[in-house]
């Protein structure tokens, strides 16, 4: 079996700068944005860290999107073969296809708030009382949304634990004979 370390590598880290970030964007970006003295300067402070984080969270999916795909091309034998393999892998994609919508969705959403950066906000994904309610609309579901990735992404990194377990030669032996 031939080695896919830079598959893996970038299958991980990706993975990796896409669950961490998004999570410590969510327990801390979001709500500390609402520490400013001036309601309407917490939009601006919030939109600033995810204008930050944007790019590198492009880099990070695109980097995991590049090493999933390495990694369906170093385990194909096995994905055709070993009893389970497909099965996950169809798990993989489904939730990876998912945190792709909601990362996108919430982006979306976001820039509905950032495109009025002057208006009053609680923080990043709480309305105040003037927050206008297209803007605090968005704000409601990105409070909902904020947590979707990172439980999609951390669901990810466990599918990804049991895929590498699946890799184990007792394993691999154990369910070759089921196939």
């Amino acid at each position: 079996m031939a080695r896919n370390t830079i598959s893996r590598s970038l299958h991980d880290i990706g993975l990796a700068a896409w669950f961490g970030g998004t999570l410590a964007n969510a327990v801390a970006l979001n709500a500390a944005s609402g520490q400013t003295s001036n309601a309407a300067d917490s939009g601006r402070v919030a939109n600033a860290g995810w204008d930050r984080w944007t790019p590198v969270n492009a880099a990070a999916i695109g980097a995991h999107l590049l090493g999933s795909v390495g990694q369906l091309g170093g385990n194909k034998s096995r994905l055709a073969a070993q009893s389970g393999v497909g099965k996950m892998a169809l798990v993989k994609t489904a939730l990876t296809a998912g945190a792709l919508g909601v990362t996108a969705y919430s982006r979306t959403l976001g820039q509905k708030v950032s495109a009025r950066p002057d208006v009053p906000v609680g923080d990043a994904t709480s309305p105040a009382a003037g927050t206008p309610p297209e803007v605090a609309a968005a704000q409601k579901q990105l409070a909902l949304l904020q947590w979707a990735v990172p439980a999609l992404t951390g669901a990810l990194v466990v599918i990804s634990s049991f895929a590498g377990e699946q890799q184990r030669p007792s394993e691999v032996s154990k369910n070759l004979l089921k196939r």
